[in-house]
């Protein structure tokens, strides 16, 4: 198949049809899960149905890619002293890489059809609701985490599609194997899901460390623990996670600076330096500043020494090479952090030294 032959790990096809899932979006939105996502509300009749992004679709192609690379998960990790970075937010940019990939295989599909064949490629990009497409291209099922999950592959996968005006033949809907378990629910360090199937992205540890561009509000600091950038517990401890496979593709490997880095590793790095390792990544969405300010909760839950040094040597000395430090949104982070530890006896301990 020539999406395998591209380096995708799955392919289905959704007809391009307002399926009642799409409708959730709505009721969704109106109890304010979305926070400051603006940009979920004004896209909202557009995320209702395909044919509102592309009038002529007839089909959406979907394709997953694996990229649960061989490293422990976060859960497995016992150390407050390392940095929690999403699985995803490791290697290179998945809209860059995956936008090449999908957008060779849209042509390819384009080639192998006579007459006019109108498409448009999305890579968590566009208007489209994607897990539910997913779904009904038989791709999976979405859990009650909310993530799409595979019976095979687990749910450490890249999503994008295809829109396509061609009526080609549609693949057979997944349907819900989670069952009675309620792991991921049980295990969300904020208490996330409201109910099954529904997340408060204003409470998940992957909103409040990437969405929002503010200061994070004090009473939600302490949940978010040594998490850098992102939140992968729900998946970590997923069951069908336990065995899966591992991706050897290039494009999702770990960056040095971003392979299980220490907190005070990263905290003491110039900015040139964070900026390169997060350059045409993923986590250029949170730019250095916002880096900088979730580490510093980090550094004031993570409850080690080293952590409390970091942090005096922010208080009391300049740093030229990292101008971000000063910032007023890193500085009022550093303020609390300095405040957690010394709550804790930690910055006490480190002038007697």
């Amino acid at each position: 198949m020539r999406a395998r032959e591209l380096g995708f790990d799955l392919c289905g096809i959704a007809p391009a049809a307002a399926f009642r899932e799409l409708g959730v979006l709505r009721e969704w939105l109106d109890r304010g899960y979305a926070g400051e996502m603006g940009y979920m509300a004004r896209t909202a009749e557009r995320r209702a149905d395909v044919r509102a992004v592309m009038p002529s679709a007839r089909s959406v192609v979907v394709l997953g890619t694996l990229y649960n690379t061989d490293q422990p998960y976060s859960t497995e990790v016992d150390d407050p002293g390392e940095a929690l970075i999403s699985r995803y937010a490791w290697g290179d940019d998945y809209h860059d890489v995956l936008g090449e990939r999908t957008d060779a295989l849209r042509g390819w599909l384009v080639n192998q059809h006579a007459g006019s064949v109108e498409t448009r490629v999305y890579v968590d990009t566009g208007p489209v609701q994607e897990r539910v497409y997913a779904q009904q291209a038989g791709l999976g099922w979405v859990g009650k985490n909310t993530c799409l999950i595979n019976p095979v592959l687990g749910s450490w996968l890249f999503l994008s599609e295809i829109l396509c005006s061609l009526p080609l033949e549609s693949d057979t809907p997944g349907f819900d194997q989670c069952g009675t378990c309620t792991l991921c629910l049980d295990a969300c360090p904020t208490d996330a899901f409201p109910e099954p199937g529904v997340l408060d992205s204003t409470r998940c540890l992957s909103y409040l460390t990437i969405e929002t561009k503010g200061a994070i509000p004090p009473e939600q600091r302490v949940g978010i623990g040594t998490h850098v950038y992102g939140c992968d517990v729900c998946q970590d401890v997923c069951p069908y996670n336990d065995a899966a496979p591992i991706s050897t593709d290039p494009a999702w490997q770990p960056r040095m600076l971003l392979d299980r880095p220490r907190l005070g590793e990263l905290w003491s790095r110039s900015d040139a330096a964070l900026r390169a390792a997060i350059r045409n990544g993923p986590m250029t969405r949170a730019r250095v500043k916002r880096v900088r300010r979730n580490l510093a909760v980090a550094l004031g839950n993570s409850g080690e020494i080293s952590a409390a040094e970091a942090l005096e040597t922010a208080s009391e000395t300049s740093r030229p090479d990292a101008p971000s430090i000063a910032e007023p949104l890193v500085a009022e982070h550093i303020d609390w952090a300095r405040h957690r530890l010394a709550s804790r006896n930690l910055l006490r301990s480190t002038k007697r030294r």
